[in-house]
């Protein structure tokens, strides 16, 4: 009788254990163990388009393309039409519009919360990414709350001293040395040897990074560059740089051992630098390289994930015009059409052909008028400026995973920042 009653209490046990589990999956919101937020300086619709096209012609698609969800999103400032890269990232670090020139401090100067510190609020660890420099105004909105976006050797100092990031890999090492080391910083701080005392480990070269066991719960500085990293067609001197992919997926690797879960912010920072130079092929590449990254991190991070690519602005209005044909790719969407064209011109930079107020535009020496630069420039913009300006358009996000459904339609920017709070 007493081992009837026995196994009918485990019998009891074992439903309402049954139970328990069949609640849990189906009945209590779980978070997603993986939170990864891609930044794509310049993400527009024509660039995923110009990008197709570039990778292989009409019928091409994107590692983009597959995402569950879209939405175009309206990207102004506080104060301006036209965001700058600060306060772009700032709406979607912090969730609130700022000036431009700012990050996230609130009118008063205080700061505000970013979604990295949130997220080490909820025990999760956190990485940061980028094949610019670190100290990026793009990647520096979801550490710094520096009152100047342009002061790099104090921001790179808040990334050491307010140890809010576990992994963060990219250029703009010559912020973390002194001078006398062959740096920029003007204090004579080693903020390299300080993130040595603080127990990181520095690496400096691709080699360094594979070498780090992807098994080891590590915390980790790549500082693979002084400025940014190497351009994808730049092979000579990217050979001992890894690709925004390869640091996605070893970021993926030694995030995944904490045991609360991870947020990854990836920022596609070369596009931009191409983009203000008016550079069509490097632009296009770089669009290719954070294609390849989401990818990347959509393997590595697996289905249950979250992940989100977001543009920040538009950058330079870089047109693909004429008529390519269907299967037109690669090499033949530069340089000029049959027409003697240009396929690939911009609306404003380094390669316009007027000028107008204080910014004059040197003439070559050889040439008579203006004109003759459209000969010298196989990629013209119509205005010139030493830099691309960043453009009113929308720009675009794509999402997979818990959360992302909000992504439909036209969105604002500082939606984003909500979805991800949402599943931290």
């Amino acid at each position: 009788m007493k081992w009837r009653n026995q196994l009918l209490a485990l019998l009891c046990l074992l439903v309402f254990a049954g139970l328990g589990v069949l609640y849990f999956q189906h009945w209590v919101v779980q978070k997603p163990f993986a939170i990864i937020l891609f930044i794509g300086e310049g993400l527009t619709p024509r660039q995923t388009a110009a990008t197709r096209l570039y990778l292989g012609g009409a019928d091409a698609r994107l590692s983009l393309d597959s995402m569950s969800h879209a939405a175009l999103v309206m990207n102004a400032s506080k104060d301006f039409a036209v965001p700058d890269q600060a306060a772009a990232a700032a709406a979607i670090s912090c969730g609130v519009k700022v000036n431009n020139r700012s990050f996230a401090l609130d009118q008063n100067g205080n700061p505000i919360p970013t979604l990295l510190e949130l997220a080490r609020e909820q025990g999760r660890a956190t990485g940061l990414v980028t094949n610019a420099r670190l100290t990026d105004p793009t990647c520096a909105a979801f550490y710094s709350h520096a009152p100047d976006v342009n002061d790099a050797e104090h921001i790179a100092q808040e990334l050491v001293d307010g140890q809010k990031i576990d992994i963060a890999l990219g250029g703009g090492s010559g912020y973390f040395l002194p001078v006398a080391k062959q740096g920029l910083r003007q204090d004579g701080r080693d903020l390299i040897l300080a993130l040595r005392g603080n127990g990181f480990d520095v690496v400096e070269t691709r080699g360094e990074l594979e070498a780090i066991p992807a098994w080891r719960k590590s915390k980790l500085i790549g500082a693979f560059a002084k400025g940014e990293l190497a351009f994808q067609n730049q092979i000579d001197i990217g050979k001992d740089q890894p690709t925004l992919s390869d640091m996605v997926r070893h970021a993926v690797q030694l995030l995944q051992y904490n045991a609360r879960g991870y947020l990854l912010i990836v920022d596609a920072g070369l596009s931009r630098k191409a983009a203000q130079q008016n550079e069509g092929e490097r632009t296009l590449a770089e669009a290719a390289e954070l294609d390849r990254a989401v990818g990347t991190a959509r393997r590595y991070a697996g289905e249950r994930s979250t992940i989100i690519v977001c543009g920040d602005v538009g950058i330079g209005g870089m047109t693909i015009s004429g008529h390519p044909f269907r299967r037109d790719s690669g090499i033949a969407l530069l340089g000029l059409n049959s027409a003697g064209q240009p396929w690939i011109t911009w609306a404003t930079g380094p390669t316009g052909l007027k000028s107008f107020g204080a910014t004059k535009l040197a003439k070559p020496e050889a040439a008579e008028d203006v004109s003759e630069l459209a000969i010298q420039s196989v990629e013209p913009g119509v205005v010139f400026a030493k830099a691309a300006s960043n453009t009113a358009e929308d720009v675009i996000a794509f999402g997979t995973g818990p959360g992302t459904e909000q992504l439909k339609g036209v969105i604002e920017n500082t939606l984003v920042f909500r979805i991800i709070q949402d599943q931290l």
